[in-house]
């Protein structure tokens, strides 16, 4: 069966993990919305789904259009016989797997923020990726305990047909170890190192939470400030912004939405690299009258286009660009000489080929206006020293910026510190980020008390929490 058309809101968002009780509260909202389409599914109501929807949902198509597309493609397949959450993605996105008489599909669905369906799209379920029955060649010695485990664990992810290449490293009582699995390209046979670089993705998230620490030790910032302090006036008028303060940005309590809604309307979008073209004229024609999911400060809701926003907001008071900041303000301090937005052409023949969820290969994302929600690259050198920069407190500035974004600044649903967010494994917090592109896939966590540090880099889309975890559990 061909893959069906998608009737939606469109949402992309940069992979989250989020906190066990605020994820389960936004599954059971989810999940009651699904059990409603499912009792309509029964009834073959269409018109009754279609009251579920959003506002923009509904701006996005015609009751007329849903009816057709309803009947086409999902009444048709009959009564349905089984189903089952399979995935619930960035406290999200859920996806169900529906079986009807013949194949099973794939339902997936996410919520507006009135609880609204705003995401709805039916395709033909597939399988769980293979196993390779060989295992992928690795530079772990396996020599102590610590290494074997660490093996264990890595090989659930790396020997999937749809994984690729496999970077992780440890900080373990101020001793560094890497370890380093599969290919840097398909049938290459190179075998990714220290200086592979992989995409960030939304880690990038925590060197714009430093950059904005780092403005306000310097007074020309305040995390209490309005936004619209900082925004066009065109801009600034908008009611609804002006109770959004700068911190809500970053610990994504602003109730701004995820994406804006004039996402897709970029010249040349495409899915494959859906940032590229988002400019800032863009951003700032939708925020002039968009409207708030939320009351700013009462709820976390994790937003891309918030901190992006954030980003824009520093580049106006710095009078630099966002690359240009994390350069100077993080990377020459710390000697990170390959973290950046662009590569040079040097950097760029070390960049690791990236995969999609189907082991394919995709191409990088660029970035314009939102490039502080998810735009650097990096490697594992680069990264374990910007990790232990934040794990070993000094007098210095940039040290003095870490240590103010590892404050919790929000501790309803899930505790968000400045840009971080934290997470428990078997009863350990760490400050944590992780992301995830079309082709990447990352994972950063440490706790400072203990003098654990983990970074898991990949060139695949598939999510690395569940080895991050894994892993963590191991070296704890």
């Amino acid at each position: 069966m061909k893959a069906l058309r998608c009737l939606f809101l469109f949402v992309f968002v940069i992979s989250f993990a989020a906190n066990t009780t605020a994820q389960s509260r936004q599954l059971q909202k989810t999940d009651s919305v699904y059990r409603l389409i499912k009792r309509h599914i029964g009834t073959n109501d269409a018109n009754a789904i279609y009251n579920l929807a959003h506002i923009r949902f509904k701006q996005s198509i015609t009751l007329g259009n849903f009816r057709d597309f309803l009947f086409k493609e999902l009444f048709s397949l009959g009564a349905i016989k089984q189903d089952s959450l399979e995935t619930f993605v960035n406290n999200l996105t859920a996806g169900y797997k529906i079986t009807f008489d013949n194949a099973p599909m794939l339902l997936t669905i996410s919520l507006a923020e009135d609880d609204k369906l705003a995401y709805f799209k039916l395709e033909p379920y597939k399988a769980a990726p293979t196993t390779r029955p060989i295992p992928v060649p690795t530079s772990n010695p396996l020599k102590s305990q610590t290494d074997k485990l660490i093996d264990l664990v890595a090989r659930r992810y790396i020997q999937k047909s749809n994984t690729f290449g496999l970077a992780i490293g440890t900080l373990i009582d101020g001793k560094t170890n890497t370890y380093f699995y599969g290919e840097t390209k398909n049938g290459s046979g190179k075998l990714p190192n220290a200086n592979t670089i992989f995409e960030l993705a939304s880690i990038s998230k925590t060197f714009t939470a430093t950059l904005l620490a780092w403005y306000i030790n310097q007074g020309k910032i305040q995390l209490s400030d309005p936004i619209t302090e900082y925004l066009p006036d065109t801009v600034s008028v908008n009611l609804a912004l002006q109770k959004v303060t700068v911190l809500q940005l970053s610990n994504h309590t602003s109730g701004i939405p995820g994406l804006p809604n004039n996402f897709t309307k970029q010249i040349n979008y495409t899915d494959a690299n859906p940032y590229k073209n988002y400019t800032k004229q863009m951003m700032f024609a939708f925020l002039k009258s968009c409207t708030l999911r939320s009351e700013p400060g009462k709820s976390y809701a994790y937003s891309n286009l918030g901190v992006g926003l954030l980003g824009v907001i520093l580049e106006r008071v710095s009078k630099k660009t966002y690359e240009q900041m994390v350069t100077a303000i993080i990377c020459k301090p710390l000697a990170m000489k390959s973290t950046m937005q662009h590569l040079p052409a040097p950097l760029a023949a070390n960049f690791a080929t990236l995969y999609d969820e189907n082991g394919l290969p995709t191409p990088a994302w660029d970035f314009d206006a939102l490039a502080a929600c998810g735009s650097l690259k990096s490697t594992m050198t680069d990264l374990l020293l910007y990790a232990k920069a934040n794990m070993v407190n000094t007098d210095s500035k940039l040290s003095q910026a870490f240590e103010l974004t590892h404050q919790i600044t929000f501790d309803c649903d899930a505790p968000v510190a400045l840009g971080w967010h934290i997470i428990t494994v078997d009863g350990v917090k760490y400050i944590f980020h992780n992301g995830g592109t079309g082709g990447s896939s990352s994972f950063l966590a440490f706790n400072r008390e203990k003098n654990i540090g983990l970074v898991i880099l990949s060139n695949a889309t598939a999510s690395l929490d569940a080895t991050g975890t894994g892993i963590l559990k191991t070296i704890q």
